[in-house]
């Protein structure tokens, strides 16, 4: 078969794989939104036992590659932890899309946790300091003054994080999850003849994808300067 073809014919396996990447993405990306505001919050605390805590987890994940994290969280929490101790195992709690979410949401809340640092120091100190003479606890300061400023900074890195993330999901196909990648590598054992073409499949999605996000991303980057 020609590009066009190959293209014709496996555009619905490759539809349901890139929904599939897309889950996987948004659902870790929402998780890790959650790890980065905890852990951004521990790394800016007047707290040095949460520093800590925040810099560990940070500089682990930040210092390991995403794939043996995945080998770590499905194969090493999986077989050491989960059968042992819990006498369960992935496939009760969802499979390979839970560990790889966990996985994944695990390495983009380690990012995520310095996209919020950098926000919430890029505003301005007497902020907080005007906020707090006004008579508002150091939380409702840092809920109603300082946070709605910081999410216009972090935006654009938010939306780059995705990109990266939605990336990071073909790490994932190693441990069985048909997305994107894995979904080329099934198909390509059965069409030898066109791998060139079956891959090139995947990556225009990804391309696509990725470009329509960089394009958000610099609309609200623009936005966000015009707002100053």
């Amino acid at each position: 078969m020609n590009f066009i073809e190959l293209f014709s014919y496996y555009a619905p396996t490759f539809n349901e794989a890139l929904i599939l990447t897309l889950q996987l993405t948004i659902v870790s990306l929402i998780c890790a939104s959650i790890l980065g505001i905890i852990f951004g919050m521990f790394s800016i605390a007047h707290n040095k036992v949460l520093n800590v805590i925040s810099s560990i987890y940070v500089d682990i994940i930040r210092g390991t590659p995403l794939i043996v994290q995945v080998f770590i969280m499905y194969y090493g929490v999986g077989g050491t932890i989960l059968r042992p101790v819990f006498g369960i195992s992935w496939n009760d709690l969802g499979g390979v899309f839970t560990a790889g979410c966990i996985a994944l949401s695990l390495n983009a809340g380690a990012y995520m946790a310095e996209i919020v640092r950098g926000g919430i120091e890029a505003v301005d100190k007497g902020q907080m300091e005007a906020a707090r003479s006004l008579g508002l606890t150091y939380g409702k300061a840092m809920r109603k003054v300082i946070l709605p400023q910081a999410i216009r900074t972090m935006l654009p890195s938010i939306i780059n994080q995705f990109i990266i993330s939605l990336k990071d999901t073909s790490l994932i196909s190693v441990i069985g999850i048909r997305e994107l990648t894995m979904n080329a590598r099934m198909i390509s054992a059965n069409e030898s003849a066109g791998v060139l073409y079956v891959y090139v499949i995947a990556a225009i999605y990804y391309l696509v994808i990725c470009t329509i996000l960089s394009k958000v991303a610099k609309v609200l980057e623009r936005r966000m300067s015009y707002g100053k």
